[in-house]
């Protein structure tokens, strides 16, 4: 039977061709073309850039679409580091796919509201007086008012609601009556979107390191700040316990001073002319996220603190926390989708009394994120409103969370573990890291082939909330050596293994 008049044609299958890099020799890529308005198909559309990694076992369990987070981090060589790190046999029996969501990367259109945004020195983020809030109020509107004389048309239609119904269009695109899911940070959020959309187009889901639904986004982010300065003070708890490789002090609560009067030097004369008190937080920023970075951190702090060296400094701020093209997209989508994703206080009161307030507890970061996320009381697009995830149609989803991480704290998994009818968590005790999985922890890994191979679950904790099986945390890294000297600074990023934590994190990024 010939469609209905006005029925948009169904989407080809993807021409999927070889990208292979050194890593991921088997990667292949394709675009497919999706509409930009979901509830206009037969109006504009937009590309999403996909890739494969295929599966070679006779028993083939369908699609597994991975996610890294974000918004706005790109997610196509995300399928190459899945299926090179489950197990072989597990990686075999499914199509590894990954994808840029809209907006990102390769998928086109991609967006730059405002190339340089990040550009050192940045303001100081702690507002002294009146004065410096006007100056980052205004660097914040400006980002908003050109991302909508850039983006107008595009930005009422780049959220996580638009994200999942891509995920459908890929799913039929694939001739899958159903997908797998395995989605990290924010891509729990958009997993669990999916599933209230599509529940029966769920085969299993995977979702590690979980947003907090009920916060999304303002909320969520305050809960960051309080977060990531306990995990900044874990940081100086370990250079504390290295005193001997560091020499920084014995006591935590030293190593915090020295860190505080490091970034009031560099208010005064940033480093290189380039590090000042926000680069300092964004630079530090990526230790919350994985102390695989301690080292690094820790010696340059050493040298610039001990020895007023700020070369290693420098250096580590180029490792982690310059902002190339990619990354100005990446932040560009970020905030497109979460400034449209739920509401955000336009009054800047609320604002200002939330975080000082936050700020007197927390103050590692609490301003540096306000200014990140500030973008949203300006916002050109009305915010929808939030989606609650709330699911009993679903089949069972495996949830994985560290207790101690801070870019999505413990309460969020217990809440999904509550709103996802059946679904079981695994924890991560003592784990700070955000990603559990793939990352090195052989006991969660386990648990997650299990549920891929079989779906088998872990049995059923008790209910309300409680994890249904605890994975012990990996050991905390050990110093590399001396302290930085330069460019002979002993670990770097370069240094670090392309596998396991690594890798996981260097895909996962530092923000969301």
């Amino acid at each position: 039977m010939a469609p209905a008049p006005g029925t948009p044609a169904a989407a080809a299958p993807p021409a999927w061709k070889a990208c292979a890099t050194t890593s991921y020799p088997r990667l292949q890529c394709a675009e497919l073309s999706v509409p930009l308005d979901h509830d206009d198909p037969l109006g504009e559309r937009i590309t999403l850039a996909l890739s494969r990694v295929p599966h070679t076992a006779k028993t083939f369990q369908g699609p597994l679409v991975v996610n890294p987070g974000g918004p706005g981090a790109g997610g196509r060589t995300m399928a190459g580091f899945v299926a090179a790190s489950l197990p072989a046999k597990t990686a075999a029996q499914y199509d590894v796919i990954g994808f840029d969501p809209r907006g990102v990367g390769a998928s086109k259109p991609a967006l730059n509201c405002k190339p340089g945004y990040f550009a050192p020195v940045r303001p100081d983020s702690v507002p002294r007086d009146t004065r410096d809030e006007r100056v980052n109020l205004a660097r914040a509107a400006s980002f908003a008012r050109a991302c909508g004389e850039k983006y107008g048309r595009l930005l009422p239609h780049i959220s996580t609601t638009a994200a999942a119904r891509d995920l459908d269009a890929i799913r039929q695109a694939l001739g899958a009556r159903q997908i797998s899911y395995l989605g990290y940070s924010y891509g729990t959020y958009l997993g669990a979107v999916y599933a209230r959309l599509f529940p029966d187009r769920v085969r299993r889901a995977v979702l590690d390191s979980v947003v907090d639904p009920r916060g999304v986004w303002y909320e969520a982010n305050l809960a960051q700040d309080t977060a990531f300065d306990a995990r900044h003070k874990a940081f100086a708890a370990w250079v504390a316990r290295h005193d001997k490789a560091y020499k920084l002090g014995g006591d935590p609560a030293e190593v915090e001073r020295r860190w505080y009067a490091m970034r009031e030097a560099l208010k005064r004369r940033p480093a290189g002319h380039t590090v000042g008190p926000a680069e300092l937080e964004d630079t530090f920023l990526p230790g919350g996220y994985y102390n695989g970075y301690w080292p690094m951190l820790a010696e340059a702090f050493s040298a610039y603190a001990n020895e007023r060296d700020p070369a290693p400094l420098v250096a580590v701020y180029k490792a982690l926390a310059t902002r190339d093209a990619s990354d100005e997209n990446g932040y560009s989508v970020y905030a497109a989708v979460q400034c449209r994703d739920a509401r955000w206080p336009k009054d800047w009161g609320t604002w200002y009394q939330d975080n000082w307030r936050t700020h007197a507890k927390a103050p590692f970061s609490t301003w540096n994120n306000a200014w990140y996320n500030a973008p949203c009381a300006f916002w050109p697009v009305e915010a929808a409103s939030r989606i609650e995830v709330t699911n009993d149609a679903l089949p069972p989803v495996l949830l994985f969370q560290a207790t101690e991480d801070a870019a999505t704290p413990f309460e969020g998994a217990v809440t999904a573990r509550r709103e996802l009818r059946g679904s079981r968590l695994v924890v991560e005790e003592d784990g700070g890291n955000h990603g559990v999985t793939l990352a090195g922890n052989a006991c969660a890994d386990g648990h997650l082939a299990r549920y891929l191979d079989t779906g088998e679950l872990p049995k059923d904790g008790g209910g309300q909330g409680q994890a249904d099986a605890v994975c012990a945390a990996r050991a905390e890294p050990e110093p590399a050596g001396t302290a930085a000297r330069g460019s002979r600074a002993g670990t770097s990023v370069a240094t670090l293994p392309a596998t396991g934590g690594a890798a996981l994190h260097g895909m996962l990024g530092h923000r969301g």
